[in-house]
C-alpha cells in the first residue's frame, strides 16, 4: 500500500502523540536547565548529548559540507541559542511554545524571497491572523506590570529564534534539491556537531568566568533536562517524526504539530506555574487559528470552489 493511502496504524498514532508530548514539554526542560547553566552552556551540552551516541555509528551524509555547516549554525546556534537566551531574559515556556510556531510564516516569507515560491490564499490568511496575534502579544508591553512574567526582550528574541528556524528550513530545502538521495538522519546527526564549538566559544567570550565550571556541581535535575533535550527532543523526537513523514504525506502528519503549543502551555502552567494574561490568550488563539488556516484553508477553499 502506498504511503499516500496507508492509514495511520496504532503505532504511527502513538509515535505522533509521543512526538507532540516530547516537543511540547521540552520547553519546560529548557527552563530547568537554565536554572544552573547559561544559555550558551546549555546549547553546548544539548548537542554534545545529541551527537555522542549516534556519531559513532551514523555515516556522514553524501552532500556538500556547506549545507551541514549552514544548517548547524542556523538551527543550532541561531534557533536554540536565541531561544535559550529568550527563556533566560524573560520568556515563559508556555508562550515560547506558541510564538516559536511563527516559523511557518517566516519560512513562507523566506521561500517567497529566496526560492520564488508563491503564497496561497490560505497562507495569506494565516499570515494576517498571525500578525494580529503578535500585536496582541505586544499589547502586554504597552502597560508596565502587565506582561505576564515575560519581557519585551524575551518576546523579540523568541521571534528571532523562529526566524532562524525558518532559515534552517530553507537550508534543508536547498540541500534536498542539491542531493538526489537525501539522508535525513545522517544530516541531522552530523549537523548537530556544528553548534558545539560555537557555543563553547560564546560561553568563553560572554559568560561570567565564575559560571564556567558551575555545571560540574549542577543538580541531577539539570543533567536530566540536558539528557531530555539531547536524546528525547533531538534524537528520538526527530527520528519518529521523520519516520512518519516517510510513511505518510506531509498534510496528514503536519496537523499533529498543532498539539505542541497545547502541550507546551499546559506543561508550563502546571509544572512551572506560568501565568497567561488576557492579551496573551488572545494572541495564542490567533496564532493557533492562523496555523489551522494555513494547514486546512486550502482544502476548504478548494471544496468551495
Amino acid at each position: 500500500m502506498s504511503s499516500s493511502s496507508a492509514p495511520f496504524s496504532t503505532r504511527d498514532l502513538a509515535s505522533a502523540l509521543a512526538v507532540v508530548l516530547i516537543w511540547g514539554t521540552n520547553f519546560v526542560a529548557m527552563k530547568i536547565g537554565l536554572r544552573d547553566l547559561t544559555p550558551f552552556q546549555l546549547g553546548a551540552a544539548r548537542y554534545l548529548f545529541a551527537v555522542l551516541p549516534l556519531i559513532l555509528v551514523v555515516r556522514p551524509p553524501k552532500l556538500p559540507v556547506k549545507w551541514i555547516v549552514a544548517y548547524g549554525l542556523c538551527q543550532g546556534v541561531g534557533q536554540f541559542g536565541l531561544l535559550f537566551l529568550s527563556l533566560k531574559v524573560g520568556m515563559s515556556a508556555s508562550l515560547a511554545s506558541v510564538i516559536l510556531q511563527t516559523q511557518v510564516f517566516f519560512t513562507a516569507l523566506f521561500g517567497f524571497v529566496l526560492l520564488r515560491e508563491r503564497a496561497s490564499r490560505a497562507l495569506k490568511g494565516g499570515l494576517l491572523l498571525a500578525a494580529v496575534g503578535l500585536v496582541c502579544f505586544g499589547m502586554n508591553y504597552v502597560e508596565p506590570g502587565h506582561a505576564g512574567g515575560t519581557t519585551a526582550g524575551g518576546f523579540v528574541l523568541t521571534l528571532m529564534a523562529a526566524a532562524m528556524w525558518a532559515a534552517s528550513n530553507i537550508v534543508v530545502r536547498r540541500a534536498q534539491q542539491a542531493t538526489p538521495e537525501f539522508d535525513v538522519v545522517g544530516f541531522m546527526v552530523w549537523c548537530s556537531l556544528v553548534p558545539i564549538l560555537p557555543f563553547i566559544g560564546l560561553s568563553l567570550a560572554f559568560d561570567d568566568p565564575a559560571t564556567r565550571w558551575h555545571w560540574t556541581g549542577a543538580p541531577w535535575t539539570t543533567w536530566a533536562a540536558i539528557a531530555y533535550l539531547g536524546w528525547m527532543a533531538t534524537i528520538l523526537g526527530y527520528a519518529m517524526w521523520t519516520r512518519l513523514l516517510k510513511r505518510h504525506p506531509v498534510n496528514r502528519v503536519a496537523p499533529f504539530s498543532l498539539g505542541v503549543p497545547v502541550v507546551g502551555i499546559s506543561a508550563g502552567m502546571l509544572l512551572l506555574g506560568d501565568v497567561v494574561t488576557g492579551w496573551q490568550w488572545a494572541g495564542i488563539a490567533l496564532i493557533v487559528l492562523s496555523l489551522m488556516c494555513t494547514m486546512f484553508g486550502g482544502r476548504w477553499l478548494d471544496r468551495r470552489g
